[in-house]
């Protein structure tokens, strides 16, 4: 069993920001994979749906709090750490720009040290969707910007492609 879990913030103020495509790419992997919608889980703070050998989950929380969503549904749904991805922006890479990686620290994701906290280990993949960073905007505040047009459309071909090489090179098999 596998987890894909995308960080963001919960309210509709910021589903269009450079902080929530970590939400972008589950929305997007559930399409790809034709699962039905994620609902909301109460008790584990936050949205998920559950496939054939994988779990979706968003966190109801904001980013730097996700790490109380990944600790619960990882323990519901009793999957090990080394099947976790953590899905969140990266000021550290460009835009159009993704890695995908195993046992990494937070580099001043507070989202993630979160995760880390949570989950007692730093034993998890980490997809690492590049937003770039401004030179002129702090960036708390450019994280919770949205991306202009040509950013957007450059982020949503990044997530097509991570979405291909998580699925080609990274999940069992999920069908």
């Amino acid at each position: 069993m596998y987890l894909v879990f995308g960080l963001g913030n919960p309210e509709e103020k910021y589903q269009s920001t450079r902080h929530n495509v970590g939400q972008w790419l589950i929305h997007s992997l559930q399409k790809k994979l034709s699962l039905p919608n994620l609902t909301n889980q109460k008790k584990l703070q936050s949205k998920t749906i559950k496939g054939n050998n994988l779990v979706l989950a968003f966190s109801n929380l904001y980013v730097n709090q996700s790490g109380e969503s990944v600790q619960k549904v990882s323990s519901f749904f009793k999957i090990p750490k080394k099947n976790i991805f953590i899905v969140h922006d990266d000021l550290d890479l460009p835009v159009g720009d993704y890695k995908i990686q195993f046992n990494r620290g937070p580099a001043g994701h507070h989202g993630i040290e979160s995760v880390i906290k949570h989950l007692n280990t730093q034993s998890f993949h980490r997809i690492r969707l590049g937003i770039g960073r401004s030179k002129n905007i702090p960036g708390e505040k450019y994280v919770l910007q949205k991306p202009n047009f040509f950013e957007k459309i450059k982020l949503q071909k990044t997530i097509q492609r991570a979405i291909e090489d998580l699925l080609k090179n990274h999940l069992g098999p999920i069908a």
